[in-house]
């Protein structure tokens, strides 16, 4: 049986250490970006405390979007020039998506960068929302906000690995589904990655 997941759980898991992880994780004979090519993001992976136990807040990108429309993704974006870190990056990002405060977040760490097939070194930062918040989606960018409970979605026994045709090519994913959502690809390899830590 799984673990029961709280913020103490998480800070071990944070501590533990873990290997970095990547969409070519499943694929290793796929061609890889060089360091030089990948652009810095940052993206908030963020829990609330809810009466029945920790919860994971998601979003599902806008349908129109040219990367990854439709998928269900971290709050989070490119670094831009002005930002002091990637800490500020995931932040800003989450206001301006969600329009979650910076000032109603406690950073509990980061984990190591994820390289993603659309070219960016993606920057995971864990969050604990201190209270809750009126979410205000960016209808530019987010189509919904949804919660996921984070016992679901950090026990490694709920992924499985899928495969479809991508650019003439057959590349394998970690899944993790929860309802009428399917989580897929940079977001439930990073979830898998967390789930693993947690979980020793």
């Amino acid at each position: 049986m799984a673990v029961a997941i709280d913020i103490k759980r998480l800070m071990r898991g944070i501590e533990v250490g873990g290997p970095q992880t990547s969409d070519f994780d499943l694929n290793p004979n796929a061609e890889r970006f060089s360091a030089s090519q990948l652009r810095t993001a940052g993206v908030l992976v963020s829990f609330i405390e809810r009466p029945t136990g920790l919860n994971l807040i998601l979003t599902k990108r806008a349908s129109h979007l040219k990367h990854h429309p439709g998928q269900i993704a971290f709050p989070g974006g490119r670094m831009d020039e002005g930002d002091p870190d990637v800490i500020a990056t995931a932040l800003r990002e989450a206001h301006e998506e969600i329009g979650l405060t910076a000032d109603n977040v406690e950073v509990l760490g980061q984990l190591p960068p994820h390289e993603t097939v659309s070219q960016y070194s993606m920057v995971p930062i864990l969050g604990r929302i201190r209270d809750d918040f009126d979410a205000i989606c960016e209808v530019g960018e987010v189509a919904e906000l949804f919660e996921v409970p984070a016992d679901v979605v950090l026990d490694p026994d709920n992924f499985r690995i899928e495969q479809r045709m991508w650019r003439g090519t057959m590349r394998a994913y970690y899944t993790v589904p929860y309802g009428p959502y399917y989580i897929w690809g940079a977001t439930a390899r990073v979830l898998r990655g967390l789930a693993e830590r947690v979980s020793q």
